[in-house]
């Protein structure tokens, strides 16, 4: 398992960070990882109007992992209605399954309990990515059967190849 380092991002990583995020989820080059989105959505996955929000707000960071300054992978990290967010979850595709993915959540994992004081950590996941909703499970994250809409016509999150797309709620104690 490689040794990450850690970081917080900065607006001038914003092009590398949509660059990481697109191959992880969209397109065929997200095929070669399992996290791909392809088959449901197409187009974006971030915005850079919703990076560059998600750098500046307060309780808010990028959490970034670099083996010698290259990047690897990448978590938005933040407090949301109480409790942290972990989101923009994202791991280069070639790298999938060797570990990387497990220490960026120990990190946004450490950072929501130890730097933004919070007990709980949630996230959102497209209800019918049940392998993904299954690794999160393995790391302990608890479906709450709570479900938010998808936003069907936001060209920021991308295009929906289908019609029964809604984001669920997994939370953990941490």
């Amino acid at each position: 398992m490689q040794t990450l380092t850690f970081r917080d991002a900065t607006l001038a990583d914003i092009d590398a960070i949509t660059a990481l995020v697109t191959s992880a989820y969209r397109g065929d080059a997200s095929r070669v990882g399992w996290t791909t989105e392809a088959d449901i959505l197409d187009g974006n996955r971030i915005d850079r109007g919703v990076l560059e929000h998600d750098l500046t707000r307060p309780d808010s960071r990028v959490l970034l992992a670099e083996v010698d300054g290259e990047l690897l992978a990448c978590a938005h990290v933040a407090i949301e209605d109480g409790a942290g967010y972990f989101g923009m979850f994202s791991v280069r595709p070639s790298l999938q399954g060797g570990g990387v993915g497990k220490q960026v959540m120990v990190e946004a994992e450490r950072i929501a309990r130890e730097e933004l004081g919070v007990g709980v950590m949630r996230m959102t996941v497209i209800d019918v990515r049940e392998s993904l909703i299954a690794f999160y499970e393995r790391r302990g994250y608890v479906r709450t059967g709570k479900y938010k809409p998808f936003p069907y016509g936001d060209e920021r999150f991308g295009t929906p190849l289908r019609d029964d797309l809604r984001f669920e709620l997994l939370e953990k104690s941490l």
